[in-house]
């Protein structure tokens, strides 16, 4: 037996859902541990392409069990919309959501488009579907969960006291159209008995299962920049993207994790606004962003694209506890001439010793480059790691030296077959169950 987290080590987006579809095969349960369908994993099978935003990506595999756990706030539209997509997926019995998820509601989408205008220029950059307000909710002890829906009395009560306070927000401060608790009511009730009948106690789930022997791959989403504790605030996501946000949403406690899997892209990317120092605003960055089909698989926007930063995921590994890291996305950089990595920041003439808390600091850093010589060669077709062009292959040991964490997994493609193993890694022998 043996129960792994899969975090991101960047700020999001670094191909976590083929990794863990990749690693599927190996656990019995997979649970999606927070976020809501503001994250986007993308998974190629045999040239057909999955985007999913609530659903654990080990839903693709049909004699496996996948867990929403209770750290996931629900859109339950968006939910239906992903559930019609996986209908020959057969997901009865398979799929348990927890009855301690939050709801998104009409109320947290519009007064979160609100304030993003209001922002205007200084706006986060959030993708407007109400994660942010519903996880504000949850804290404040306003929110409403999918357990209510099955008491229809209970939910009406909680919908009409919520949007009477949101309604006088969005009016009084916004300026903006309120919302009728009876209609959001109807809506929500009309599919309520579809979703219901996928609710369960999930913590208690987990953790029978992993009583039983079986193993549990938790899979968390965004990245660990974005963490709402550990990441370059406020330019951040609501939820706890890191390790220890895969125990508080799901119930599983940190003395069941076996081990943790980071995963991180060969170069750097991010999404809406604040600080990226390595950013490339120039050739080189846009046709990292074309190669790498670099935009976003739950709003469309590109993405912003610069060169791997070992401090982000050296200080990543560290909060995360990574025993080792996949590198996904290596055949972007085929025929890419010279390439960076950065080791450092520079800050008013002085080395930083620590990854900067502030991002004033962080904007104002000047990072330090190593160059590194590239390889023209096709990687794509690669499946065995001495086959990679050995200036690849000096990258690779260079990144992993840089960030001190063990790399033992080469994504070279989106699809499945697409990678490479590094075979005498002796972390993912440990922490990948027999």
């Amino acid at each position: 037996m043996s129960n792994v987290v899969i975090v991101g080590t960047q700020w999001g987006d670094e191909g976590k859902g083929k990794i863990v579809d990749l690693f599927t095969e190996k656990f019995d349960v997979i649970a999606r541990a927070q976020g809501g369908h503001n994250a986007g994993h993308t998974v190629m099978i045999d040239g057909l392409q999955y985007i999913l935003h609530l659903i654990p990506s080990g839903i693709l595999h049909r004699e496996k069990s996948c867990v929403v756990g209770n750290g996931v706030i629900i859109d339950p539209f968006a939910l239906l919309e992903e559930l019609r997509m996986l209908k020959d997926f057969d997901l009865r019995g398979r799929l348990h959501i927890s009855n301690r998820c939050h709801l998104i509601m009409p109320y947290h989408t519009a007064v979160e488009s609100a304030e993003e205008a209001r922002l205007a220029d200084k706006k986060i950059g959030t993708t407007s579907r109400g994660i942010g307000p519903c996880y504000e909710d949850k804290i404040g002890r306003r929110g409403i969960r999918l357990a209510d829906l099955e008491i229809p009395e209970i939910f009406r009560e909680k919908v009409a006291a919520n949007v009477q306070f949101k309604n006088q927000v969005l009016a009084g401060v916004y300026g903006a159209e309120t919302l009728d608790a009876e209609e959001i009511y109807d809506s929500y009730m009309a599919v309520a008995d579809e979703i219901l009948s996928y609710v369960t106690d999930t913590a208690e789930y987990l953790n029978a299962a992993i009583s039983e022997g079986k193993s549990v791959l938790i899979e968390g989403a965004q990245g660990t920049l974005l963490d709402v504790d550990h990441g370059t605030y406020p330019f951040v996501t609501s939820s706890n993207a890191t390790s220890g946000g895969g125990c508080t949403g799901t119930g599983v406690g940190p003395g069941k994790i076996d081990g943790v899997v980071g995963i991180s892209k060969a170069y750097t990317t991010r999404v809406g606004g604040g600080p990226f120092p390595t950013e490339l605003d120039d050739r080189i960055g846009r046709y990292v962003q074309e190669k790498g089909a670099e935009f976003g698989a739950s709003t469309g926007r590109p993405r912003r694209c610069g060169w791997f930063d070992a401090n982000v995921v050296r200080y990543s590994c560290m909060v995360n506890a990574v025993d080792t890291l996949v590198i996904t996305k290596l055949d972007v950089l085929d025929g890419v001439e010279e390439l960076k990595i950065c080791t450092g920041y520079s800050y008013r003439g002085e080395q930083l010793q620590f990854f900067p808390t502030g991002i004033e600091t962080l904007e104002a850093v000047e990072p330090i480059f190593e160059s590194h010589p590239g390889w023209e060669s096709d990687t794509s077709g690669v499946r065995d790691y001495d086959e990679l062009p050995e200036n690849a292959r000096k990258y690779l040991n260079r990144l992993s030296e840089s960030v001190n964490t063990d790399v033992s997994v080469i994504s070279v493609g989106p699809d499945r077959q697409e990678t490479v193993v590094v075979e005498n890694s002796p972390y993912l022998a440990r922490l990948l169950p027999a």
